[in-house]
């Protein structure tokens, strides 16, 4: 009679120390767990549920506006810098890090309709409604000096909108028509109209800093090019857009919002249809900034929230809502891609997360690594039905629910009422036309 006896090596199971600590066997053969699968995915289940249970993305305040705060301008130079204008003429700039306001000028009469920081951040940029441009000192005064702009240009009409260049000294306004400034000079160098009464905004692009785009009153986005003596091309819209930005890490991409509560990215070459139309809000869209990776988006709506996109999705990631915040007039990423500023009607800037359930501070290596492998389970097991609910779930004001019901009954109607004329026509009398050509009438050159 054979009999085998089992024999193990210790060196296979005990360290060379020699110690009590016993090595923990694993096969990383899949084929030996073939329960791996379902281990992943309750614990991408238990990691969407926590994101959820962590989401607490305000951070904070800025109180000291007397009047609705309408447009903020970012720091080119510093990430703790944020300048604000209100609708009574009063600028502030705020120091974030310690969450309290470091200087305040009267700059204007009337609202401050733009804020934009010079490039070198040395000085700032303010238009308001007593048509004047006003070039600021970034440093406060110094003890016993007036308050005082370096330089003041008068203009003819109202400035609805300000912009500067990326590299040169130069900027960008608009009102009755658009107008590019040397900072040296009291006249502009070059004025652009296309028989459009009035413009909204003006923004540089990042990458190709020739180029810039405005929004217009007869509807339409007219791009310009700063060598040229005319705009290049216009797109008109079915409905008016009040502002746009530019994608700073693809050249001939655009974002604007509408006042038909959606928005638009456009490829600049291409201005027949919209790349992506991105819906959501249930009012009009008042603001929209980029990331700086390009990835993502920021609106601020009428309907008192702000929502983020991702820039080739249809319906947002995310939306921030507070029981005290009014109409969302404008909104800024900051530049170290963490956090969102927003402005509203209420005099109050507010500070959000960009990442609603992100632990701030330090993290450990080990819960750095945790984060991450639980961010992997999560894109991997994003598309199964029950851990895309409760990804995508959100608890909305009362008001924006009902109003979003109300919509999506709307569109449901008109659609049906589409394909009931289309189909009691006679073939090919009326044209199929998709959702996103329905908003564009026409595109000019």
């Amino acid at each position: 009679m054979k009999v085998k006896v089992l024999s193990r090596n210790p060196d296979d199971y005990i360290r060379e120390t020699k110690l009590d600590v016993h090595r923990v066997p694993r096969n990383y053969d899949p084929t030996l767990h073939p329960f791996e699968v379902c281990r992943e995915y309750t614990r991408a289940l238990n990691a969407t549920k926590l994101e959820r249970v962590f989401a607490k993305p305000f951070i904070a305040s800025l109180d000291g506006h007397r009047d609705g705060v309408n447009c903020l301008a970012k720091h080119t130079k510093s990430l703790s810098t944020l300048l604000s204008g209100s609708c009574d003429g009063e600028v502030k700039v705020w120091n974030l890090t310690k969450r309290e306001c470091v200087r305040t000028l009267q700059a204007h009469e009337g609202f401050v309709r733009g804020l934009v920081v010079r490039f070198c951040g040395t000085s700032f940029f303010s238009v308001g409604d007593d048509k004047t441009v006003k070039q600021w000192k970034m440093e406060a005064p110094g003890y016993g000096e007036q308050e005082e702009p370096i330089n003041t240009i008068l203009g003819k009409t109202v400035f609805t909108g300000l912009d500067h260049h990326q590299t040169n000294g130069m900027f960008a306004t608009c009102g009755q028509q658009v107008d590019i400034w040397d900072e040296q000079r009291s006249s502009p160098i070059r004025s652009f109209t296309w028989g459009v009464d009035s413009f909204s905004s003006v923004r540089f692009n990042p990458v190709e800093t020739e180029l810039l785009a405005s929004c217009a009153s007869d509807r339409s986005i007219v791009l310009y090019d700063m060598r040229e003596s005319a705009p290049l091309k216009k797109v008109i819209m079915t409905m008016r857009s009040n502002t746009l930005c530019w994608n700073p890490m693809e050249a001939y991409y655009f974002t604007s919002s509408n006042e038909d509560y959606n928005l638009y990215t456009y490829d600049m070459r291409y201005l027949k249809e919209p790349v992506t139309m991105h819906m959501d809000h249930v009012s009009a869209v008042l603001d929209v900034d980029y990331s700086p990776t390009g990835r993502e988006f920021v609106t601020a709506s009428f309907d008192k929230t702000i929502r983020i996109f991702t820039k080739d999705q249809t319906h947002s990631r995310e939306v921030y809502h507070t029981k005290r915040m009014q109409h969302v007039i404008c909104v800024k990423w900051s530049a170290d891609n963490k956090y969102i500023l927003s402005g509203s009607d209420e005099m109050n800037i507010r500070i959000w997360k960009a990442n609603a359930a992100e632990k701030l501070g330090v993290m450990l290596h080990r819960e750095r690594a945790s984060a991450n492998y639980n961010q992997r389970l999560k894109e991997k097991f994003q598309h199964h039905p029950k851990i895309k609910r409760i990804a995508q779930h959100r608890h909305l004001p009362k008001s924006v629910y009902q109003e979003a019901k109300q919509q999506k009954i709307m569109r449901q109607a008109s659609s049906r009422k589409e394909r009931n004329v289309r189909k009691h026509s006679k073939p090919g009398s009326v044209p199929v036309r998709s959702e996103k050509q329905k908003h564009v009438v026409a595109e000019v050159k």
